[in-house]
Protein backbone atom coordinates (compact mmCIF):
# COMPACT_ATOMS: atom_id res chain seq x y z
CA UNK A 1 0.00 0.00 0.00
CA UNK A 2 1.65 3.60 -1.00
CA UNK A 3 2.06 6.23 1.92
CA UNK A 4 -0.40 8.20 -0.27
CA UNK A 5 -3.20 5.85 0.30
CA UNK A 6 -2.02 5.14 3.94
CA UNK A 7 -2.45 8.84 4.79
CA UNK A 8 -6.10 9.10 2.95
CA UNK A 9 -7.50 5.92 4.27
CA UNK A 10 -6.31 7.01 8.19
CA UNK A 11 -7.63 10.60 7.67
CA UNK A 12 -10.89 8.83 6.25
CA UNK A 13 -11.66 6.57 9.11
CA UNK A 14 -9.86 8.42 11.83
CA UNK A 15 -6.96 6.67 12.67
CA UNK A 16 -3.17 6.97 12.63
CA UNK A 17 -0.77 5.20 10.06
CA UNK A 18 2.74 4.42 12.27
CA UNK A 19 5.08 2.45 9.88
CA UNK A 20 3.03 -0.37 7.83
CA UNK A 21 0.83 -1.50 11.22
CA UNK A 22 -2.47 0.71 12.36
CA UNK A 23 -2.89 1.89 15.23
CA UNK A 24 -6.18 3.53 16.43
CA UNK A 25 -6.12 7.07 17.54
CA UNK A 26 -8.48 9.74 19.15
CA UNK A 27 -10.16 12.68 17.11
CA UNK A 28 -6.82 14.36 18.17
CA UNK A 29 -4.56 12.52 16.37
CA UNK A 30 -6.78 12.28 13.24
CA UNK A 31 -5.68 15.31 11.37
CA UNK A 32 -4.64 15.57 7.75
CA UNK A 33 -1.14 15.56 7.49
CA UNK A 34 0.47 18.57 5.85
CA UNK A 35 1.06 18.06 2.12
CA UNK A 36 4.84 18.69 2.30
CA UNK A 37 4.82 15.92 4.71
CA UNK A 38 3.47 13.38 1.69
CA UNK A 39 5.97 14.80 -1.49
CA UNK A 40 9.09 13.24 -1.84
CA UNK A 41 12.74 14.05 -3.56
CA UNK A 42 13.08 12.32 -6.45
CA UNK A 43 16.41 11.48 -8.46
CA UNK A 44 16.42 11.32 -12.02
CA UNK A 45 18.33 7.82 -13.56
CA UNK A 46 18.18 8.52 -17.22
CA UNK A 47 20.72 10.20 -19.17
CA UNK A 48 18.54 13.35 -20.28
CA UNK A 49 14.90 12.66 -19.78
CA UNK A 50 12.41 14.98 -21.25
CA UNK A 51 9.96 16.73 -18.91
CA UNK A 52 6.28 16.69 -20.40
CA UNK A 53 2.89 18.49 -20.36
CA UNK A 54 0.31 16.78 -20.62
CA UNK A 55 -2.01 17.75 -23.94
CA UNK A 56 -5.20 20.53 -22.78
CA UNK A 57 -8.12 17.72 -21.26
CA UNK A 58 -5.48 14.90 -20.29
CA UNK A 59 -4.28 14.63 -16.70
CA UNK A 60 -1.70 12.04 -17.86
CA UNK A 61 1.43 12.49 -19.67
CA UNK A 62 2.32 10.31 -22.87
CA UNK A 63 5.51 9.99 -24.95
CA UNK A 64 4.38 12.16 -28.04
CA UNK A 65 3.35 15.38 -25.25
CA UNK A 66 5.28 18.31 -25.87
CA UNK A 67 8.74 18.79 -23.66
CA UNK A 68 8.50 21.79 -21.53
CA UNK A 69 12.56 20.94 -20.41
CA UNK A 70 14.61 18.42 -19.71
CA UNK A 71 16.19 17.17 -16.55
CA UNK A 72 19.71 15.18 -16.56
CA UNK A 73 20.83 11.95 -14.28
CA UNK A 74 21.83 13.19 -10.96
CA UNK A 75 19.35 16.19 -10.64
CA UNK A 76 16.80 15.89 -7.53
CA UNK A 77 13.10 17.02 -7.99
CA UNK A 78 10.09 17.62 -5.52
CA UNK A 79 7.64 15.74 -6.51
CA UNK A 80 3.92 15.49 -4.43
CA UNK A 81 1.87 13.07 -6.76
CA UNK A 82 1.83 10.13 -8.84
CA UNK A 83 -0.19 10.75 -12.13
CA UNK A 84 -1.26 6.79 -12.81
CA UNK A 85 -2.17 6.07 -16.53
CA UNK A 86 -3.50 2.55 -16.77
CA UNK A 87 -4.47 2.35 -19.91
CA UNK A 88 -1.42 3.99 -21.69
CA UNK A 89 2.48 2.23 -21.75
CA UNK A 90 5.71 3.95 -22.21
CA UNK A 91 9.42 2.76 -22.98
CA UNK A 92 11.57 5.16 -21.08
CA UNK A 93 15.15 4.78 -19.91
CA UNK A 94 15.29 1.03 -20.59
CA UNK A 95 11.99 -0.06 -18.58
CA UNK A 96 8.01 -0.23 -19.87
CA UNK A 97 5.95 1.69 -17.19
CA UNK A 98 2.77 3.57 -17.11
CA UNK A 99 2.68 5.87 -14.66
CA UNK A 100 4.24 9.34 -13.96
CA UNK A 101 6.00 11.60 -11.18
CA UNK A 102 4.42 15.23 -10.79
CA UNK A 103 6.86 17.64 -11.20
CA UNK A 104 6.94 21.15 -11.46
CA UNK A 105 6.77 21.90 -15.27
CA UNK A 106 5.07 18.61 -16.28
CA UNK A 107 5.49 15.06 -15.41
CA UNK A 108 8.15 12.50 -15.68
CA UNK A 109 7.98 9.02 -16.55
CA UNK A 110 8.50 6.41 -13.52
CA UNK A 111 11.10 4.19 -14.89
CA UNK A 112 13.59 7.39 -14.95
CA UNK A 113 13.78 8.22 -11.31
CA UNK A 114 13.66 7.29 -7.96
CA UNK A 115 13.42 7.82 -4.77
CA UNK A 116 16.35 9.96 -2.88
Amino acid sequence: MSRTMRCSMASLFGIAVIGTGLAAAGTAQAAVPAKASSCTTIKITGKKVAVRMPDRGDKVADSDDPVTRYVHKGDKLRSCLIAKGFSTTYNKCHKTGTDWYLVRGGQVPLTCAKRA
